[in-house]
């Protein structure tokens, strides 16, 4: 279900990033919010409370500013690559009813059999769904699945009115079965072990001559 989140704004006039960067001083947050082909709506936002909220997947955001309030989602989120700062935000305004595709994380629940493993062969699903009922996560038991078993897109179970946006409902999301061990051998070459045969045989006349009694 969709966590819908208040978050009080204002308005935002200054562009660039040097403007930027002194909201992010000031503990703001630069958004943008889209609104199909109208002109978009400029906003700051709260640095702390925002990126709380962000956490949750697919959240609902009820957006004031202005004077004026906004239902939207997160679009994209820009982050700093060092410090995972928060440094953009794009949301998309949708309206009550509305349905829209999102990217739902896929994670695994349950014990398989034995030694076989579950494997996530797609992390991320995009689903279609109300803007009000927009899935968190999709969880899929493994419980008592044994070595080979699959369980494939049509399997799943998504919340009322939630659809999967995939192009073939037999593609697998999760594989189960057992790690192959390979003992992984260095292979020599014939040219080293004809070099090593070559060194005894050397050491051995050599231990030979040696030990042989030299004439006076």
């Amino acid at each position: 279900m969709a966590n819908t989140i208040t978050l009080k704004g204002e308005v935002r006039d200054q562009f660039g990033k040097g403007a930027a960067r002194r909201m992010r001083v000031a503990q703001q947050i630069p958004a943008t919010i889209y609104a199909g082909g109208a002109e978009p709506a400029f906003v700051k936002l709260p640095m702390r409370e925002t990126t709380l909220a962000l956490r949750r997947a697919n959240a609902l955001f009820t957006i004031t500013f202005g004077g004026d309030t906004k239902m939207a989602v997160v679009k994209d989120v820009q982050r700093n690559p060092v410090k995972r700062q928060v440094e953009h935000i794009d949301f998309y305004e949708v309206r009550a009813g509305e349905k829209v595709v999102v990217d739902v994380p896929v994670f695994i629940t349950g014990e398989t059999k034995g030694a076989a493993v579950a494997f996530i062969d797609m992390q991320n699903l995009q689903v279609r769904a109300d803007v009000a009922n927009l899935p968190e996560r999709i969880d899929i038991s493994v419980e008592g699945l044994a070595d080979g078993d699959k369980v494939l897109a049509k399997d799943l179970k998504l919340p009322e009115g939630a659809e999967l946006v995939i192009d073939d409902l037999e593609d697998s999301v999760v594989t189960v079965e057992v790690p192959k061990e390979e003992s992984v051998e260095t292979p020599v070459s014939a040219e080293a072990e004809e070099g090593e045969a070559a060194a005894d045989g050397d050491t051995a006349e050599d231990s030979a001559e040696e030990a042989a009694p030299k004439a006076e």
